[in-house]
């Protein structure tokens, strides 16, 4: 599953990191189920890992300080599914921790990352781009 430009919202700063964030889960999920020794697999995986809590909560943060500066009205609802999404990541984190890696765990991980960023920036975030539209435009 590759970024596609419809998922694009018209606001370049939180379209380049969805693009970003899409490339990094297609290429964790294509690592999972890449041929070979897992042990070899390990390290990308984990550096993968290490990158989405990172890069997910900067981008939420980038996400919601736009959604203020623009006052968007579902902004409250935009921050619970930021929330929702940060703790899921972080169970699997914990999880990670206390069952070790396996692949079943991974795949299971991966397609979750995947299904939740479609639905939400297919979805949830094209409502981000319809206000800025109705408000008269590209808003910077």
């Amino acid at each position: 599953m590759m970024w596609k430009e419809k998922y694009k919202i018209g606001v370049p700063l939180i379209d380049q990191q969805h693009e970003e964030l899409f490339n990094r889960v297609s290429d964790f999920i294509q690592t999972v189920r890449q041929e070979g020794a897992w042990e070899a697999k390990l390290e990308t995986i984990k550096a993968t890992m290490a990158f989405m809590q990172e890069y997910v909560v900067v981008h939420f943060d980038e996400e919601e300080v736009y959604q203020a500066q623009i006052n968007y009205p579902d902004l409250e609802n935009h921050k619970q599914a930021h929330a929702k999404f940060k703790e899921a990541v972080n169970g699997y984190v914990n999880r990670l921790d206390q069952e070790g890696y396996s692949e079943e765990l991974m795949q299971e991980f991966g397609g979750k990352l995947m299904a939740w960023l479609i639905m939400h920036v297919a979805a949830t975030d094209q409502k981000i781009g319809e206000y800025v539209e109705a408000q008269g435009g590209k808003i910077e």
